[in-house]
């Protein structure tokens, strides 16, 4: 019996030619993002999904400071190289880097990935970065189950003791 595989947790540098490689074997690249504090079942759900669009996932997470500045005060709760080391554990992710922007822009004109995905939190029409996915060429889906349970209501419950 083999132990079953976990993803890495890389810089962009590091990301980008690990990318390269994959490409050059003619695998397809899926993106998703997000903070990933306090790991739940959605996420898990989420990233299944988007591991379901390409050969490979890339997993891009929020810093600490961006999760601050989207979050709000006393988040994020795990730090940002807890998070990652956890996301990368899970058997649907391949790669995993954090980054300090606001949005996943620069990540995706950096990564240019085959997919982009995102959460049932969105529409296609509503996502974002959809304008830098279709200039390269790329596509961007919706996955994961329908948003019934977030990290704000985990720490409301948990609140609630």
């Amino acid at each position: 019996m083999t132990c079953p595989r976990v993803g890495v947790v890389v810089t962009d540098d590091q990301l980008v030619a690990l990318v390269a490689a994959d490409r050059a074997e003619g695998r397809t690249i899926a993106l998703a993002n997000g903070c990933f504090d306090i790991l739940h079942v959605g996420h898990v759900r989420y990233l299944e999904g988007a591991r379901a669009e390409a050969d490979r996932l890339v997993v891009a997470i929020n810093d600490d400071e961006s999760v601050r500045a989207l979050k709000g005060d006393g988040r994020p709760i795990l730090t940002g190289a807890a998070r990652a080391e956890l996301v990368a554990a899970l058997r649907a992710v391949d790669y995993v880097v954090l980054f300090s922007d606001l949005t996943v822009d620069r990540m995706l004109r950096l990564l240019t990935p085959d997919v982009h995905c995102k959460g049932t939190d969105y529409t296609v029409d509503s996502v974002p970065e959809r304008d830098v996915v279709r200039a390269y060429g790329g596509r961007t889906v919706i996955v994961g189950d329908p948003k019934d349970h977030s990290t704000r209501d985990l720490l409301r419950k948990l609140g609630a003791g």
